[in-house]
């Protein structure tokens, strides 16, 4: 590759957007993947309003709402009661071109990404590529040892990227710990057909209960829906498909029949690194911070460390920007996590939960109070553009 080229470690929703943005500049870029192919098992799907100023910038907006829906109601349950408190977005429309959010299986969206990537000369993806070793004993390239079928090879660049997830091969390499906590809980993300809209359900409602809560979301136009719920991690990981029916049981409203797709259960942290970036090396996305995906922040806030670090490390590939730009993203992508991201999906995951009746309850006439209250009511639908950078270009 180049000597201003870029090496991208993952090929999930971060790496790719910013393997893409870099690309669609002019950047030679090269994405390497240790999986064979993009993982399809049910991970995050809704893209905040906030994104969508950047996609559109990216030319992916129209491509992501074809393939996916727009969405822009809300519900909050007490599942106790079956209480609920409802609401859309439509008072941002005085101040946003797009005021409705996506849902789009980011497996889908990688799909995309990667079709766009196909069809520029300058970039490449690698499968089934492990990252063995980081190199950056030169002080204008850094250095990848990769591992693959084909045996070892090491490959050259002015930039290496880790958006290889929670689990980051990077991460590990730079020598960074992965500071903070892990819940003692596991969650369970099931991707099931039911009629939800037919018991009056908005397409996102969060159940709330200390027992039973439960995030759901319409996943696309053929009644497949996306229910997210919490069971004790020390329960066998095997046997997590036989306990599905007994969750079902409560949180599918009428008890009427339902065909489970598929599932998945992982467990939630809220962790980060100290430093984003170690020389030519930078980290994005969840191998930089990792958040319990509750509210959605994880996928959003990684979404917005990819397009601000577009911006950042074009201009010093393409412009002749100083590199000391970089600290500058990082830092303010570190502090967003740190202060904005993580302490409001923590509030949302026991808001979901962790409620008793009672707290659910007081949660939705709070929400109710909220919502009667203009200024305040349009300051919470606001708060997804906190997890964007400042200054960073707008439609």
């Amino acid at each position: 590759m180049s000597a201003d080229g870029v090496i991208v470690v993952g090929a999930g929703p971060v790496g790719l957007v910013t393997a893409y943005g870099l690309a669609r500049a002019g950047v030679a870029v090269t994405v390497l993947e240790a999986e064979q192919q993009v993982i399809d098992s049910p991970r995050a799907m809704v893209y905040h309003w906030a994104l969508h100023e950047d996609l559109h910038r990216l030319g992916l907006l129209k491509e992501v709402e074809r393939r996916g829906f727009r969405k822009d109601d809300y519900g909050y349950r007490v599942h106790a009661t079956g209480e609920m408190v409802t609401y859309n977005l439509d008072r941002l429309a005085g101040e946003t071109p797009f005021p409705y959010n996506v849902h789009l299986g980011q497996d889908e969206l990688c799909a995309l990404l990667l079709e766009r990537l196909a069809e520029l000369p300058h970039a490449t993806v690698g499968w089934g590529a492990r990252v063995a070793d980081i190199a950056q004993d030169s002080a204008d390239e850094i250095r990848v040892t990769v591992e693959s079928a084909d045996g070892t090879a090491e490959l050259s660049g002015a930039w290496a990227i880790g958006c290889d997830g929670a689990r980051s091969t990077v991460r590990r390499l730079l020598g960074l710990e992965f500071e903070g906590m892990t819940w003692d809980t596991r969650f369970v993300a099931t991707n099931v057909y039911f009629d939800f809209s037919a018991h009056g359900y908005p397409r996102s409602v969060f159940l709330m209960d200390d027992v039973h809560g439960a995030v759901i979301a319409k996943i696309n136009d053929e009644n497949l829906w996306r229910v997210t719920y919490a069971e004790d991690p020390s329960l066998p990981d095997e046997t997590i498909g036989e306990r599905v029916g007994d969750h079902f049981a409560e949180i599918l409203p009428g008890g009427g029949p339902y065909e489970l797709a598929r599932f998945a259960g992982y467990r939630l942290h809220q962790r980060s690194v100290a430093r984003m970036r170690i020389g030519r090396a930078l980290l994005a996305g969840d191998a930089a911070h990792a958040t319990n995906p509750t509210g959605g922040f994880g996928l959003t806030g990684g979404l917005f460390d990819a397009f601000a670090l577009i911006d950042t490390l074009g201009a010093v590939i393409i412009d002749g920007a100083d590199p000391a730009g970089l600290d500058g993203w990082a830092q303010e992508r570190g502090r967003i996590f740190t202060e904005v991201a993580s302490p409001a999906a923590t509030r949302m995951k026991h808001t979901v939960y962790d409620s008793d009746r009672a707290t659910a309850e007081r949660s939705c006439a709070e929400l109710r109070e909220m919502i009667e209250d203009p200024v305040a009511f349009q300051d919470r639908l606001r708060f997804p553009v906190r997890l964007r950078s400042s200054g960073a270009p707008s439609v």
